[in-house]
């Protein structure tokens, strides 16, 4: 239970109690003269573990704008016009304002820069105890997170007369549909956005009023998901039909999960964890549904190679921006401000509607992604489907990965945090590690050293036949020259492509060697480690950007990048093509086990601990 506490003279006949109520709050009042004495000792006699928030009596406006402002896990402390709130973790630098505010003395400030977005034309107050303490808690350096109130209305009346205006401006807007609208991610794909999100908001307000909570349907879309796969893999007609259907109505859930948690406020740590996680797996599972339908169909046709591939080039493309993306932040997070040419055209086409639209579809997200595989899956055979599919993403890695190239050619300063993400994401194992410790001065060119080492592995496990002992020597050059390139910081303008290069040259080696082996299941059993590893790395940059990256121990236990590969290139060598499907297997257990078990362990005790909750942004209101 949270609580509010509200300060000021009473105004009678208010919904302001009624409203704090509503949205899960006990309301308390403060009495109107309150020394600040009182007012800690109102605080120090609530439970430590809970919400508090301060609310002027005086407030007027939408209840929605209160659930934006004193509700909103992601931040500690948060306020809009005459409310401030903090979390647990905060309510030490609360009490701490709290002294300063309660003998300040009020200050002049603008009806506009008080109103906040508010719409209401009205004479509003200037010596609100809650914005005092807001204003008192920014001075300290703690940041205040204020929300977009767009339409809606937060303000707070000097006199009978304003308030009935406030009141009349509340009314003109239906803060339902504010709400609504606010549950929809503010940039997202052309499918999605006409086709999907005009009618799974309203499916998302169905579940918030009958208290379902986005991890619930989360977990419902991934089952659906399953069963798509499932239908899939009976390999007819009607299987492919049915599979493309609920892959569809899977969509809807993934997306109506996030507008859940928008509309209702419920983001959680955990929760971003799964929403990111599913949305992987489900894809991966139907590929693998569809392989195993071409092989039971009626032309028995073997698709796992295109599968595997479709799978590596999707987990590769995601790594790009990943990698990107990490390695473009300031020290406090945030993306810095790209200067280049690119940029700026990006920004000039950002002007031109048509183009948002077809730039987005360019990239083939994963609302246009799914659309494609549902359809070819309904109407054509596997091996189409993942042929288009392939083509597809190809064209649009190539595009995305252009673009970032470019953008990265003028010479910006990457952060510490930035550079230690991409060590995080490079997954360097014990053997990239000792090559490292052998040279303390960074080489020149670290992308151009990881291209070197990902082609002589991959070209020799291609090039030579199986069993050969010229991959174990590929993969040998791969480890130091992985190592080297990581020494000792990857602060180069182009260094973010060293993480993508890693996880090419491991899952293509791994699918090459899968295939020279030339037996049933060889394949199969290199898509399952391959998922086991793309897993942790999927997982290894929710963390980064969550509460840190993956301890060292589970990184050596599993090998890292280039000890899985030498691992696979050695095995290849000294097994038999049926024992070497067999290794691949129990490797693929073993991985997918560790990583796992320790994965779901720490995500739930994070959750467990009230780590800071994470999830994007919808339009602002």
């Amino acid at each position: 239970m949270s609580t509010a506490i509200l300060t000021g003279r009473p105004v009678p006949g208010s919904p302001l109690e009624g409203d704090l109520r509503s949205l899960g709050f006990d309301v308390r009042t403060a009495p109107e003269a309150a020394s600040p004495e009182e007012l800690e000792a109102l605080l120090r006699d609530l439970p430590a573990g809970e919400r508090v928030a301060l609310v002027d009596s005086r407030f007027v406006g939408h209840v929605h704008a209160l659930r934006l402002g004193l509700t909103d896990p992601r931040f500690p402390v948060s306020a809009v016009p005459g409310a401030v709130t903090a979390q647990a973790g905060a309510r030490r630098e609360l009490t701490a304002a709290l002294r300063t505010a309660v003998g300040a003395a009020p200050e002049a400030r603008a009806p506009e820069a008080q109103a906040d977005g508010a719409r209401a034309s009205v004479a509003l107050a200037s010596d609100a105890l809650p914005d005092r303490v807001a204003a008192a808690v920014e001075a300290s350096g703690t940041d205040v997170h204020r929300p977009e109130l767009g339409t809606l209305v937060a303000a707070l009346p000097v006199d009978p007369e304003a308030r009935n205006t406030a009141r009349q401006a509340v009314a003109a807007v239906d803060d339902e549909a504010v709400r609504l609208r606010g549950a929809v991610k503010a940039r997202d794909g052309f499918f999605t956005t006409y086709c999907i999100s005009p009618y799974s908001r309203y499916l998302a307000r169905w579940c918030a009023r009958r208290g379902l909570t986005p991890n619930q349907v989360t977990t419902a879309s991934l089952l659906v998901a399953v069963i798509a796969a499932g239908c899939a893999a009976t390999g007819t007609r009607g299987g492919f039909v049915a599979a493309g259907l609920l892959l569809l109505f899977s969509f809807v859930l993934d997306c109506t999960d996030g507008q859940l948690a928008r509309y209702s406020l419920q983001y959680s740590t955990l929760g971003a964890w799964l929403d990111a996680t599913f949305d992987r797996a489900k894809e991966y599972a139907y590929y693998a549904g569809l392989a195993l339908g071409a092989a039971r169909g009626g032309g028995s046709d073997d698709v796992w190679a295109l599968a595997l591939g479709a799978m590596i080039l999707q987990t590769c493309r995601h790594v790009v921006d990943f990698s990107f993306n990490e390695g473009n932040v300031d020290e406090a997070g945030k993306a810095a401000v790209n200067t280049s040419p690119t940029a700026a055209l990006s920004g000039k086409l950002d002007g031109v509607g048509w183009t948002v639209w077809v730039r987005r579809m360019i990239v083939l997200p994963i609302g246009e992604r799914w659309a494609l595989i549902a359809v070819l899956t309904a109407v054509t055979t596997p091996r189409i489907t993942f042929v288009v599919l392939l083509i597809g993403c190809g064209l649009a890695a190539c595009y995305t990965t252009a673009g970032r190239v470019l953008r990265s050619l003028r010479k910006a300063p990457r952060t510490d945090r930035a550079a230690q993400a991409l060590a995080d994401l490079a997954d360097s194992g014990t053997v990239a590690s000792a090559f490292a410790a052998l040279r303390r001065r960074p080489l020149p060119l670290a992308p151009l050293l990881a291209l070197v080492g990902a082609a002589a592995v991959v070209c020799a496990a291609a090039l030579s036949p199986y069993g050969s002992a010229w991959p174990v020597i590929g993969a040998a050059v791969y480890a130091a020259t992985s190592g080297l390139a990581v020494v000792p910081q990857l602060k180069g303008r182009l260094d973010w492509l060293v993480p993508p290069l890693f996880r090419a040259a491991e899952y293509v080696t791994v699918l090459v060697l899968a295939a020279k082996a030339d037996v049933n299941g060889s394949l199969p059993a290199a898509f399952g480690l391959v998922a086991a590893v793309a897993y942790h790395h999927y997982d290894t940059v929710y963390r980064i950007r969550g509460v840190g990256a993956p301890p060292r121990w589970l990184v050596r236990a599993i090998g890292g990048h280039e000890g899985r590969t030498f691992a696979v290139t050695v095995l290849a060598a000294l097994l038999t093509n049926t024992d070497f499907t067999v290794a691949l297997t129990a490797l693929a257990v073993a991985v997918a086990l560790v990583v796992l078990i320790e994965s779901i362990h720490f995500w739930v005790t994070a959750h467990k601990r009230g780590a800071p909750a994470v999830h994007d942004e919808g339009e602002p209101a």
